[in-house]
């Protein structure tokens, strides 16, 4: 199943579902924006946090359709956790049903078992996928999308080239696609676009945002940090994923003596406390360019004037317009 019109939004943007740190209050401040404000449902625990979120988002969208003008308004994306550890995907699957995201995004996991039900009210179901393999298996099950994580791209992250990436599945696959990996800025969105991607996720961007969770030592070290403070390891999560190395050493971490890979262990019905990852922090290739803290309307403005001066230098350059055959 696929969608022949994409979503309405004012750039192909995703601000990405970010453990810990995207919200309800960043979810909303993104769709208001004109983008994708998405949020991973293991961010609201226990079960009634959730259901909380999502009553303030849906509520939060309708007071807004009343002031902003039609159209203007991107949708809200629930990130759903499909991995076998997860003992409340059917409790989240509730809620989904009820309050119909219109978007939903499955990662560390099969989305079969978010498809029938988000499809089922006209939602649609991208599947978050690292390689060829995972990203064939999705599009088997009836997923209307992909997620292409790539390198370069923070939390647990991908190992491939986007460029190479999205050509590889363009060979099999006519869905739309989101591609993540260090995208930063308007130009990242652009050659995103241009390569053959429907939209882009950006998260490390919005790290410093107001709206953002994050504490404040985690923006401020995002600030100041550039792509070799970055290590890429196992050792926290179990699932290979791109730290900053800075937060590794407060934790008493050494990033270059990491621990081994724990077991996978996704469960969203346990409780945060005592958890080794609520203190480390994770970001994407896309440090170094992130110098001050915004609004995420302010970065969303900035981004569309970055993305406008991209589009326009293609067009003007010299071979743009020339014919090669």
């Amino acid at each position: 199943m696929t969608h022949p019109h994409p979503l309405q939004l004012r750039l192909p943007v995703f601000a990405a579902p970010m453990f810990l740190i995207s919200g309800p209050e960043m979810v909303l401040s993104a769709c208001k924006a004109g983008i994708v404000g998405a949020f991973p449902t293991p961010n609201a625990r226990p079960i009634e946090k959730l259901e909380t979120w999502m009553q303030n988002i849906t509520e939060g969208l309708a007071e807004a359709r009343e002031t902003q003008a039609p159209n203007t308004l991107g949708p809200w994306c629930a990130n759903l956790v499909t991995h076998s550890s997860n003992t409340r995907l059917a409790q989240d699957l509730e809620l989904i049903a009820r309050f119909k995201p219109p978007v939903v995004v499955t990662a560390l996991g099969s989305p079969k078992p978010a498809i029938e039900v988000v499809q089922a009210y006209g939602g649609r179901v991208y599947a978050d996928v690292i390689n060829l393999t995972l990203a064939q298996k999705a599009v088997k099950a009836g997923a209307d999308g992909l997620a292409c994580v790539c390198a370069g791209a923070g939390g647990h992250t991908g190992f491939l080239s986007p460029f190479a990436f999205v050509s590889a599945i363009r060979e099999f696959f006519d869905g739309e696609i989101i591609l993540g990996g260090g995208i930063c800025d308007g130009a990242g969105i652009a050659g995103a676009i241009a390569a053959g991607a429907d939209y882009v996720y950006m998260g490390t961007r919005f790290i410093p945002a107001h709206e953002s969770m994050a504490p404040p030592a985690y923006k401020d070290m995002v600030l100041n940090s550039n792509i070799d403070d970055l290590i890429i390891s196992a050792g926290v999560t179990g699932t290979p994923a791109s730290w900053l190395k800075p937060s590794l050493k407060m934790n008493g971490l050494d990033p270059d003596n990491m621990p081994e890979a724990p077991t996978r262990h996704y469960d969203s019905s346990t409780e945060f406390s005592g958890k080794k990852w609520l203190d480390v922090w994770a970001a994407g290739q896309g440090l170094g360019t992130i110098r001050t803290r915004q609004s995420v309307g302010e970065i969303v403005n900035q981004l569309a004037s970055e993305f406008e001066t991209a589009m326009h230098r293609l067009q003007t350059l010299p071979y743009a317009t020339r014919s090669f055959t």
